[in-house]
């Protein structure tokens, strides 16, 4: 006789328990990002905050030892998926540009504003003359926002401050709130995120800073396992990108790149070079440039709230870059300004209904292949013992309901490392 499980949490009658199971190795392309692993009637044991066991709750039930009276959740007429991931964010922030909001509808473009001082350079402004304490107390308002709706790990970039103390007190806060918040939260170093005024007639000075100072600086602390860069016409070459990227791998950071999203510069082309992560935005990114995407090991982190938000008409060309094989996942992008939005389930509607990607495939891109882009696969992103038991309980009586729901929050429960956080 087999010997029982221990368990100090227990899901139950859950009417679909999408585990999204089988590609923590690798991320889903092609029509395998259709493929959830559905159990009816499903059921998840869950021992020292890490999954032990899953089935349909007959089976679970029957493996587990319940001497020890664990917690029982039921999720019965519900949907349970993983934990919802994030892998692109700019969550740290001072201010707000709501003002910019009424220039947009007007029909001024985001490097028009950016040029008149606004953008970017607006927040950096703000960040910059607010304290620690501040911008933590700030974060931590938004990430209670994200995580009551599902997102139990979330990417943030630093990038508002640009200089040297202010991007390590931006990385700094991050790292606080990996340590003292329920989510987890994954740091990425993003100072060449714009061309700080200071710098404006000489770029390639501040560039210099940001390799030769910033980067030992940052990766000497620990305070950051990703290198970012804003590969954009006006902002950063891709010579420059690839200085920049090839500095930060040499300091053993990973590498991630904004790349293509306003114009179809090559920075697409250089992730798959360079072997990056994730390449993110991707809005005008080449044919050429998604042929060598699909032939690497890079995922392509698409941000359609982003161009809604910037009442843009040209999306990301979602469709065929997953029907020529690239491993596509989904983010909010959530920021001051191009990006006001934190709801991982409000990009799922904008995706199905811009990008033309099914329920399934934008559950796959918010779950495995985010983790993906973060690289953290092999702990999160799909219910398989011997994970993190991060799940979310959706009040929906089918997983395709989520999307179709557009503007809702149906997160009734969050579960973050076994431990209920939201709902109940």
């Amino acid at each position: 006789m087999a010997e029982k499980l221990k368990a100090d949490l227990l899901l139950v009658n859950a009417g679909q328990l999408v585990t999204v199971a089988g590609a923590s190795a690798a991320p889903k392309r092609g029509e395998e990002m259709a493929r959830l692993d559905i159990i009816e009637d499903g059921a998840v044991a869950v021992c020292n905050g890490v999954i032990a066991a899953v089935g349909t709750t007959g089976e679970v039930l029957g493996r587990i030892d319940k001497s020890n009276a664990p917690q029982v959740v039921d999720a019965r007429g519900q949907v349970v998926l993983p934990g919802l991931v994030d892998p692109h964010t700019h969550l740290v922030f001072a201010g707000s540009r709501e003002n910019e909001f009424e220039l947009k509808i007007r029909g001024m473009t985001y490097l028009e504003i950016l040029k008149a001082g606004g953008g970017i350079l607006s927040t950096v402004s703000a960040t910059r003359a607010a304290s620690e304490e501040e911008l933590f107390r700030t974060a931590r308002k938004y990430l209670d926002q994200m995580l009551s709706q599902g997102t139990t790990t979330a990417e943030a970039k630093s990038g508002y401050g640009l200089t040297v103390h202010d991007e390590l007190k931006i990385l700094k806060v991050i790292r606080e709130l990996d340590r003292f918040h329920a989510a987890d939260v994954v740091p990425t170093f993003l100072g060449a995120h714009a061309v700080p005024g200071e710098y404006r007639d000489d770029p390639e000075g501040y560039l210099s800073l940001v390799v030769e100072v910033m980067l030992p600086a940052v990766a000497g602390r620990g305070l950051a396992g990703f290198c970012d860069v804003f590969c954009e016409e006006g902002v950063f070459s891709v010579e420059q990108s690839r200085r920049l990227l090839l500095a930060a791998k040499a300091l053993g950071l990973e590498l991630k790149i904004h790349a293509d999203e306003i114009t179809s510069l090559g920075g697409g082309e250089l992730a798959a070079e360079l072997g990056a992560v994730s390449a993110d935005h991707l809005t005008a990114v080449s044919g050429r440039g998604i042929t060598m995407l699909a032939g690497s090991g890079t995922v392509a982190v698409l941000l359609p709230a982003t161009t809604f938000c910037l009442m843009g008409r040209q999306y990301a060309p979602a469709r065929r870059m997953i029907e020529e094989g690239v491993a596509v996942a989904l983010a909010s992008d959530f920021n001051p300004g191009s990006c006001p939005v934190n709801s991982l389930q409000a990009v799922m509607g904008i995706a199905c209904r811009q990008f033309k990607m099914t329920p399934a495939e934008v559950i796959s891109a918010v779950t495995i292949n985010a983790a993906h882009a973060i690289g953290r696969a092999r702990e999160i992103g799909s219910i398989e013992a011997g994970k993190k038991a991060d799940m979310v309980i959706f009040d929906a009586p089918a997983y395709n309901y989520i999307p179709y729901r557009f503007g809702t929050n149906l997160a009734r429960t969050v579960i973050k490392n076994g431990r209920v956080v939201t709902g109940g």
